[in-house]
């Protein structure tokens, strides 16, 4: 029930986002983080077979731990992907709305990220050891020079 719950509260934060859509000023520098979320998304979508990819925290019984790809730089590049265009969204708008709306998103984004954890931690032997070097929603900036 819980993990229906995050979902559905996840989808309502994500509509809160967009509504209203014909809000009079949209700042155009919105595009950035929402380019970056489409190229992101694109990403972890390509690096997750289809069959392997729930919009709920259990992961599937045919489920696979992914780590290559996106998912070698972040644990939930999806996420990532959805507080960018939310970063988008309150940029665009900048609105009080808006701005509660992305904060909630990422709320829930928070929590549903660590109960999905919990089951890939019970699930999958090598979860704790890929978590250890790869970060939830933040990718690491690698060091130019060596």
């Amino acid at each position: 029930m819980a993990s229906k719950v995050l979902v559905l509260l996840q989808l309502t934060t994500i509509a809160a986002l967009l509504w209203p859509w014909g809000a009079a000023a949209w700042n155009p520098w919105a595009w950035l983080p929402i380019a970056l979320a489409s190229a992101l998304a694109a990403w972890a979508v390509a690096s997750n077979p289809p069959t392997n990819f729930s919009i709920f925290p259990e992961p599937r019984a045919t489920a696979r731990l992914i780590t290559a790809g996106a998912y070698s730089r972040l644990r939930h590049p999806m996420y990532t992907a959805l507080g960018l265009y939310a970063l988008g969204c309150v940029i665009g708008w900048n609105t009080p709305w808006h701005w509660l709306s992305g904060l909630a998103l990422t709320a829930v984004l928070d929590v549903k990220s660590r109960r999905e954890e919990r089951f890939l931690h019970a699930r999958f032997p090598g979860y704790a050891a890929y978590a250890a070097r790869t970060p939830r929603f933040v990718p690491r900036l690698r060091s130019v020079a060596r």
